[in-house]
């Protein structure tokens, strides 16, 4: 099946502004044009991609499926374009996901300079604590915090993030401050989940070569960054979490407790889905990236230890 990659990308800008309007003003062609091209595509694969009616576009299932087959093909596609030309300015689109922290703390400040050195690319930055698909949600890299299970996928490991213990002073006043494990009875966490009621509330801790998990209550359960932080400087319990950007510390807002007894430090890898074929643009933003991250990494133990840990009984 031989397809045009006008009527591709004609399709791929009407999917991410869900707008025939908007993306005919966006290619620089009219309206009518980019619905023709859209009907054609829809003919030639015998499937409808979007579901119209007069107030929206969205995609329709098979839509979704074939949105990150298109952007993988245009993205192929300017890729083979430039193999024998000299070298010339970056173009085209980059979709990234970054942790907000991460993306609010360290990269967004920094992305001007990215964006003056190459002003021709344009860049969708998704924000979320959530793990987003990579290849169904149609992302050229993906920011990593924690253990990867994705098969099928490229990652580049940065460095680790040192964890720390955390409580406020006004919940130590309330509930005493724990010296050991074994006062940990007597205190609650702040629980982050990813997906609520996926898992258990626990202390993690180094015991010996490998990591235990402490069973514990939890009042609170949160599935974000910002939220779990929150939590604990309102006293809602204790946190474990990762010690870069921790201003609360210096200020006094929170406090370090058991520090000989923190959780594995948390990898941080960079995540894509182009294989051993990755488009020059893409390149270039994960070698920015890496370097803008460096400053705020660990580098990895020589030996490190399994991300799996046991759980008390």
């Amino acid at each position: 099946m031989a397809m045009d990659l006008e009527t591709v990308r004609a399709f791929v800008k009407v999917a991410e502004l869900t707008s025939f309007t908007q993306a005919a003003d966006h290619l620089g062609v009219s309206k009518s044009r980019v619905s023709l091209r859209v009907r054609a595509l829809e003919d030639e694969l015998g499937t409808h991609l979007l579901q119209r009616t007069t107030r929206a576009v969205r995609l329709s299932p098979d839509g979704e499926r074939f949105l990150a087959r298109a952007r993988r093909l245009l993205a192929d596609a300017e890729e083979v374009a430039g193999m024998f030309q000299a070298p010339r300015a970056l173009r085209g689109t980059l979709r990234v996901d970054l942790p907000i922290n991460f993306a609010r703390q360290h990269v967004i400040p920094r992305l001007p300079e990215f964006l003056a050195a190459h002003p021709h690319l344009e860049v969708q930055l998704s924000t979320t604590d959530r793990r987003v698909d990579v290849v169904r949600d149609g992302f050229d890299c993906v920011l990593r915090i924690g253990a990867l299970a994705d098969s099928g996928l490229v990652a580049r490991r940065l460095g680790v993030l040192r964890m720390v213990n955390c409580a406020s002073p006004a919940y130590l006043l309330r509930h005493g401050t724990p010296r050991d494990l074994a006062d940990l009875d007597r205190h609650v966490l702040v629980h982050y989940s990813g997906r609520f009621g996926a898992d258990a509330p626990g202390f993690e801790y180094r015991d010996g070569d490998r990591y235990k998990e402490r069973p514990m209550r939890a009042v609170v359960t949160v599935n974000a960054a910002d939220a779990y932080l929150a939590a604990c400087i309102a006293g809602l319990g204790i946190i474990q979490a990762p010690r870069i950007g921790m201003a609360s510390l210096a200020e006094g807002t929170l406090v370090e407790i058991l520090p000989a007894f923190t959780c594995a430090p948390m990898p941080v890898s960079l995540v894509h889905a182009h294989g051993g074929n990755v488009p020059q643009r893409v390149r270039a933003f994960m070698t920015w990236l890496a370097r803008v991250l460096e400053p705020h990494l660990d580098r990895p133990a020589r030996v490190e230890l399994p991300a799996r840990h046991e759980r008390e009984r």
